[in-house]
């Protein structure tokens, strides 16, 4: 059977291993590949010659037999190629034009949907009164990084120890940023080293539990009813563990005195000393006071714990050096990036680094205690790869960008602003006869006691949120836990960064009192059901008042970052 006239460039012949090559009179039998044969435009068939003068003839060995290929000459090949060449799949611009329109629209027309509830959000912002002492108001350039490029790029692990390639530019991106970090607190990098990858103070707290304790190992933070964080172990009254420090360590909180609201720290000494914990917890959520680093250093000494220390919320202050400086005590110190600081939403971790003071109590390896501290290579593999995957570059960028601003002159006049606006605050509401946590504040944050005027801070927050207020219901101490909370928490960092000054303050607690007057009146009228009461309120004649007031008065301020 002779194969020969297929339209493949390529024969192969078999012959005895032991004849001599192939003849012209005594042709071996071909075996070619088989390919569609190409039919010209007139319908007939390129048959091929059978005369081997027009092919290329080589022959070699397999198994013992010799093998003939034949190949077409260059100028047929190249005349067959150049043929297919020129068909062009007329669909081909079309395909390409498809895959790339998706990733050149602007939001309004990629996601319609999406962006009109985006522009309802930035008018809420504009129009309403912000007093969450944990928000804040971001910079155009903060926004801009965050929704760079950088958000393209995947890279695991730490500057110049990436997993993947390409990652030059990020290291240098996260390098600065975490020299800004040690130079926005005034820390020297011989002694701190930091790591700015944690995506929120939670995350950080978390992976400096993991890189220092064992599963079930003690920890001891501030109660969250007393102002505590439930990232340093919080059990609800009935002991149900509600964050994964309370699932995985075993922990004891310290708590205020229910008579004056200060931490209690002479029972925090002796419950210390009786419990032990690896790492003992300093800062808290809704603290409004200032924090005895020495006498925290004095305990965790005594009992042999590493001192830890959340400033998540007035890491702004202690930037600004306006108030005592946790970093001249503590061992390691985590926040977030976005309260006071006016960073991007995510979290930090500081750590010691060198040689221990002499004069320093043990701390976790008793008995075989080292005088160099330990915690920088534990902290950085549990952020990775023990918890997180890549980082957020383009927050990391953001985030440089607002530890420069952080170390500037403005920035500190900002945080006395905000001081100076908590004061005028606190003393608005005093002089209105409310109640105030500890009686005032040395912070940003105040804490007002709800109970005496028969309300609770959910009922209140709902009321507020429909005048365009917003702020947070928070336990007080004394509550039965935190499902009824008795209070608020109010905080002026976000609307001190729109321009706000005492007086505007003053007008604020106007506010807020009208708000807990509308509040009172609703619960008469309705029994004091709180779930009949929130139907309608939007539509209320004295909310719908207030809500004009406050709009009025919140839209004569600018809005950081983006135009209106």
């Amino acid at each position: 059977m002779d194969l020969s006239h297929s339209q493949s460039n390529l024969s192969l012949g078999f012959s005895s291993s032991h004849a001599s090559p192939p003849r012209r009179s005594d042709p071996p039998v071909p075996l070619q590949l088989l390919e569609p044969p190409h039919a010209p435009e007139n319908g007939s068939l390129d048959v091929e010659s059978d005369d081997d003068d027009d092919k290329e003839v080589e022959e070699f060995r397999i198994l013992g037999h010799s093998m003939c290929l034949k190949r077409r000459r260059d100028c047929d090949s190249s005349s067959s190629s150049s043929t297919k060449r020129v068909s062009v799949d007329p669909d081909l611009d079309g395909r390409k034009a498809a895959v790339r329109a998706w990733g050149c629209q602007p939001l309004s027309v990629a996601d319609p949907d999406i962006h009109e509830i985006m522009e309802k959000e930035k008018k809420r912002q504009y129009r309403g009164i912000e007093l969450i002492a944990s928000e804040n108001f971001v910079c155009r350039a903060v926004m801009e990084a965050l929704g760079s490029h950088l958000t393209n790029k995947y890279s695991e692990g730490m500057p110049g120890a990436r997993y993947y390639g390409g990652n030059q530019y990020i290291d240098e991106i996260e390098t600065l940023c975490c020299g800004r970090a040690l130079n926005a607190f005034g820390l020297d990098p011989k002694c701190w080293g930091v790591n700015v990858q944690p995506y929120s103070c939670t995350s950080a707290n978390f992976a400096v539990y993991t890189g220092l304790l064992l599963p079930g190992d003690r920890i001891m933070g501030l109660d969250t009813p007393s102002g505590g964080n439930t990232s340093h172990g919080y059990y609800t009254p009935n002991g149900k563990k509600v964050s994964g420090a309370s699932i995985f360590f075993e922990s004891l909180p310290y708590k205020v005195n229910h008579q004056t609201g200060y931490i209690d720290y002479d029972k925090l000494e002796e419950r210390a000393l009786d419990f032990r914990p690896k790492i003992l917890i300093c800062g808290g959520s809704s603290y409004p006071r200032e924090w005895d680093y020495a006498r925290f250093r004095h305990i965790a000494d005594k009992c042999g714990a590493v001192l830890l220390c959340d400033m998540a919320q007035i890491s702004g202050i202690i930037a600004a050096k306006e108030c005592v400086n946790p970093f001249d005590y503590c061992d390691i110190v985590t926040s977030t990036t976005h309260k006071s600081l006016r960073g991007p939403r995510g979290g930090i971790i500081f750590y010691r680094k060198g040689s221990k003071p002499r004069k320093r109590g043990i701390l976790l390896s008793q008995g075989h205690e080292s005088d160099q501290y330990d915690f920088e290579e534990k902290i950085n593999f549990a952020v990775f790869p023990s918890l997180q995957g890549g980082p957020h570059n383009n927050h990391i960028a953001a985030l440089a960008i607002a530890l420069k601003q952080v170390a500037t002159p403005e920035y500190k006049t900002y945080m006395q602003q905000v001081k100076k606006n908590a004061q005028a605050l606190a003393c608005a509401l005093q002089r209105r006869k409310c109640r105030l946590v500890t009686g005032g504040t040395d912070n940003h944050l105040i804490l007002w006691d709800l109970r005496p005027l028969g309300l609770t801070g959910k009922f209140y927050e709902k009321v507020c949120e429909a005048c365009h207020i917003t702020l947070n219901k928070i336990a007080i101490f004394g509550d039965n836990g935190t499902i009824i909370p008795g209070g608020v928490r109010v905080g002026t960092p976000a609307m001190t960064s729109r321009g706000c000054v005492e007086p505007d303050f003053e007008t604020m607690a106007d506010f807020l009192i009208r708000a807990a007057q509308i509040a009172n009146t609703l619960l008469r009228e309705h029994a004091k059901l709180q779930k009949t009461a929130f139907k309608g309120l939007d539509s209320n004649r004295d909310v719908v008042e207030l809500r004009a007031r406050v709009e009025a008065f919140a839209t004569q301020f600018a809005m950081p970052g983006f135009d209106i």
